[in-house]
């Protein structure tokens, strides 16, 4: 058999030219790299525009041109293809610790405040997070996922910069703040939040973000 499923020979797992049959659904070792990216972009904006219970891994590897053996070979089940997805939009928001940190800690509000706002507005990073949302919210699988990356990666990090001996609600507190912000603005789009100016926002939020993290 000598089918080209999916434009090449991932859907086959039939090597040409080499020593032999490999195990279906796997590329060739110089094939990895490319295939594993393209199948993480492209779980990625399924996850965007289906969401989390919409979207199948049989529909991701039809999108990515592959067989749906492949994308478990690479990411596992659907729920470690969707953590995967969107640890990589998430990403932008892990460096929020190291934000924080380039300066006082009397500042410490405004600067990550500044920073998470910065990420939401920029319509690239936006977008991916607009899905994470989402799918957070209708899906409690992925609203697992979702609280494990937010926990571990995020404002347990963000704790770790407060000398205090309850930091880790802290943090937690002032990411609620946050996100509840963002819900509002970004997802639900609540007026005249949702069109207010940036840095009324900021003026706003900021303080209170503050007295979460370091106030008595």
């Amino acid at each position: 058999m000598t089918g080209t499923e999916g434009g090449g020979t991932e859907g086959t797992g039939i090597e040409s030219g080499g020593t032999g049959v490999r195990r279906r659904g796997r590329p060739p070792r110089t094939e990895s790299a490319d295939t594993r990216d393209r199948i993480l972009v492209t779980a990625r904006e399924e996850f965007s525009e289906h969401g989390y219970e919409k979207t199948s891994v049989r529909a991701i590897a039809k999108a990515a041109g592959v067989d749906s053996a492949l994308v478990h070979h690479y990411f596992g089940t659907k729920e470690q293809i969707f953590e995967a997805a969107i640890s990589v939009a998430f990403a932008p928001a892990l460096n929020a610790p190291v934000a924080i940190a380039d300066g006082p800690l009397d500042g410490v509000g405004e600067r990550l405040t500044r920073f998470i706002f910065g990420i939401w507005e920029n319509p690239t990073t936006r977008t991916p997070l607009l899905a994470i949302l989402r799918s957070a919210v209708n899906n409690d699988t992925a609203a697992a996922v979702f609280r494990r990356l937010i926990a571990a990666q995020l404002l347990r990090r963000v704790a770790e910069q407060l000398d205090l001996p309850d930091a880790e609600l802290r943090a937690e507190l002032a990411g609620a703040q946050l996100v509840g912000c963002a819900m509002l603005r970004y997802v639900i789009k609540v007026e005249p939040l949702a069109s207010a100016d940036l840095e009324q926002i900021v003026t706003r939020v900021a303080p209170v973000v503050q007295g979460h993290l370091t106030g008595p």
